[in-house]
């Protein structure tokens, strides 16, 4: 048995610092690379996919709004044509700095407040799904199984993978709750457990206390959250512990 594991990196600014990236990439097989809207820069775009290759760590580009002030989890009017055109220059950057490095882009992963929008929005999806079949078909969307997103990718044939996330709440839809600013410090050993839980049984407990269904092709754990380099650390000790191979996804249709 296998699973992707996947974390946001990149998104340092100029001198603003964020994140734990050198430390994270020990851990993980995919990283959601930000695409300068949201946050991140070309330098810093350039030294990630490096530090990327050279732990054999997969790239996809983390295509926000265009949101420094916000970090990208505020919510924004705007279309979905501005949203198709945004991602094919944010992922259009991320594949020249892959080039440089011989390597390619895997997948693309809207962030925030984006991700959440588009979960409930189908022309927001159907934007980002078709600037990604016209742009690189083969490349994997990444989304909750419980979305608009999800459900429209697969009936357009896109590759669509289902998110888990080891460090967010789930309510009884199966969905997570959306949080513009995280505190809290969470147990290590707990969120792994939880993690193998979500990969081989497919549930969760929700913040109600209800067991939920969920799907897991890869499983999210943020960067920026407290202690994140100690939760992937045992997030991946704990699928290993269990027999499950952290690897990346290969682009659709190869295999890794």
């Amino acid at each position: 048995m296998h699973i992707d594991l996947n974390c946001d990196m990149g998104e340092s600014f100029g001198h603003w610092r964020m994140g734990h990236d050198e430390g994270m990439m020990k851990h993980i097989s995919s990283a959601n690379v930000a695409g300068g809207f949201h946050a991140g820069d070309p330098h810093t775009m350039r030294k990630t996919v490096r530090l990327a290759k050279e732990n054999g760590v997969a790239v996809g580009v983390h295509s926000g709004y265009r949101d420094l002030v916000g970090f990208g989890r505020r919510e924004l009017d705007v279309s979905p044509d501005e949203i198709h055109d945004e991602l094919i220059y944010q992922l259009g950057a991320l594949r020249e700095f892959c080039r440089l490095h011989d390597t390619e882009v895997q997948h693309v992963k809207p962030h925030g407040a984006l991700y959440m929008v588009a979960a409930r929005d189908e022309e927001l999806s159907r934007a980002i799904v078709e600037a990604i079949q016209r742009v690189d078909p083969e490349l994997h969307l990444f989304c909750m199984r419980e979305s608009v997103t999800y459900r429209l990718g697969r009936e357009l044939g896109q590759p669509v993978i289902a998110e888990f996330f080891a460090d967010r709440a789930y309510n009884d839809e199966g969905q997570i709750v959306f949080t513009r600013a995280v505190t809290e410090e969470l147990n290590p050993e707990e969120v792994g457990d939880r993690v193998v839980r979500a990969v081989t049984e497919g549930r969760v407990t929700a913040e109600s206390g209800n067991d939920v269904e969920v799907a897991s092709d890869s499983v999210c754990v943020h960067g920026d959250t407290p202690g994140a380099v100690e939760l992937a650390g045992a997030i991946a000790r704990k699928l290993h512990e269990n027999d499950i191979e952290v690897r990346p996804l290969g682009r659709a249709g190869q295999r890794v």
